[in-house]
């Protein structure tokens, strides 16, 4: 017995070993070449990079056993040094092993090798459980699949550093995986860890509790069209004004029914009770970020939504555009030419009135976005607008790709999209995969704490001595 595509298929004894076979070659080839990988990157780069001076030097501190030390410039809770402390402290001890070692940069590093391998085995069992399919293929499409999300370039980089982004993915996925499973209690606890790697991660916890709420309301939905005589007409939901209309009125009633309140929260409560934890936190600390609040104030940055949608276009144009697909959006405008007027005028607003440019963004040149902002989005004035079509087409596709989810889903989804992305001034790709505020560069960060212990030196530029960036803010 398998689970796959989120039931329980039998499968002969030769599937299964054939099965097992397949995922156990993969895996050990995939953390063969990890290793590869990482001896490369450690030779290369043996001392802390970036803001690895941050996170390393906090975790020594732990391996030390000094937990009442905290550097106020990391921002993010110390679930990355717990874990890295849990796994190598014992492994130390076995070994025999001198502290010096055991928590250095290399040896830190490696924790996040672990966690890619285990990113490995719950893709796979996320993508066998969201996409059933053909039991002669749904093996090499799933194994496929999640090699291929494993190693996806933004987040694979920071396998090879001692970086937040490997385990708050982990454990983010590995939560959705349990929720999918029915396993809300777990889910929930796995939905804390990876919230001590990153504030932000509960949003995601939300996306679990959402995705239930939007199982529920799915099945009432379809109960309510079942009573009607024109079924196909009633439960159509049309990318319209009425449409939504319809879907957000029958959204407030059934939420706001006694009994379907009452059955939402009993189905949720694990959830629930992590997001009252939270809100209690955010309220005693005043805020999401545990240091260095300057340079991490959130805004109404909706562009940031529309980047994510580029994002995620070019990356996954290999399998989700076609010409079929382009084809098919022509059409959808010619049929609603006022709808998509009506976007595009609403995006230009959005884009003329709530850009922000962080004033780190053309500070660093160690990051793409850097570039991307320089090469691109500086070269005139008029070309943020000019990119608005390009990013109403990257939407209509996102949602056309998931028209197989539930309507319900899907609003559950955008929902948490917006509130992961919208918040944040600062443009850098590891948050479209992992939605972290990112921190500031290390070499600013070191300056200002050089100011305030009173020992403060000019640093140069990041952006290079040919040409000092001008921070513009568009508002």
């Amino acid at each position: 017995m398998r689970v796959c595509g989120g039931l329980r298929r039998e499968k002969g004894p030769k599937m299964e070993r054939a099965e097992g076979y397949a995922f156990t070659a993969l895996s050990s080839a995939s953390f063969l070449v990890a290793c590869v990988l990482f001896v490369s990157v450690s030779r290369e780069q043996r001392e802390p990079y970036m803001d690895e001076m941050f996170h390393v030097a906090q975790a020594q501190r732990y391996c030390a056993g000094r937990f009442g030390e905290w550097d106020p410039m990391i921002t993010t809770f110390p679930g990355l040094y717990l874990v890295s402390v849990g796994l190598l402290k014992p492994l130390g001890w076995a070994a025999g092993w001198a502290d010096s070692a055991l928590c250095s940069t290399a040896t830190l590093r490696f924790v996040n090798v672990l966690f890619s391998c285990g990113s490995l085995y719950v893709l796979w069992l996320l993508v066998a459980a969201l996409h059933p399919g053909d039991k002669t293929r749904i093996t090499s499409r799933c194994l496929l699949s999640a090699l291929t999300l494993s190693t996806f370039p933004v987040l694979y980089f920071f396998t090879f550093l001692y970086y937040t982004d490997s385990g708050s993915a982990f454990f983010s996925l590995f939560a959705y995986l349990m929720s999918l499973y029915g396993s809300h209690k777990a889910a929930a606890l796995l939905g804390t860890c990876a919230i001590l790697f990153r504030q932000t991660n509960i949003v995601w916890v939300a996306l679990c509790a959402g995705s239930v709420v939007a199982a529920m309301m799915d099945k009432a939905w379809r109960t309510e069209c079942s009573k009607k005589k024109d079924e196909k007409s009633s439960c159509q939901t049309p990318l319209s004004f009425s449409g939504a209309g319809k879907l957000l009125r029958f959204c407030a009633v059934y939420l706001t029914t006694p009994c379907n309140a009452r059955a939402v929260l009993l189905a949720t409560w694990p959830y629930a009770a992590v997001a009252v934890g939270f809100l209690a936190f955010v309220v005693i600390n005043d805020g999401i970020v545990v240091g260095d609040r300057s340079s991490h104030e959130a805004c109404l940055n909706f562009p940031q939504l529309f980047y994510f949608l580029m994002f995620t276009l070019i990356f996954s144009a290999p399998a989700s555009l076609s010409w079929g697909q382009i084809v098919s959006f022509l059409h959808s405008v010619r049929r609603k030419p006022l709808l998509y007027l009506f976007i595009t005028t609403f995006f230009l607003l959005l884009v003329w009135k709530f850009t922000f440019v962080h004033r780190y963004l053309l500070a660093d040149n160690r990051h793409y976005p850097f570039y991307v902002w320089r090469k691109i989005f500086q070269r005139h004035e008029l070309v943020p607008y000019l990119l608005v079509p390009a990013y109403v087409f990257a939407g209509w596709n996102l949602v056309n790709t998931l028209k197989s989810r539930s309507v319900f889903w899907i609003l559950a989804f955008m929902v948490c999209l917006a509130a992961a992305t919208v918040p944040q001034r600062l443009l850098e790709f590891s948050t479209q995969t992992s939605n972290e505020k990112p921190d500031q560069p290390a070499a600013d960060r070191e300056q200002r704490r050089d100011q305030q212990n009173g020992t403060s030196e000019c640093l140069p530029s990041r952006a290079g001595a040919e040409e000092k960036p001008q921070i513009e803010c568009w508002q």
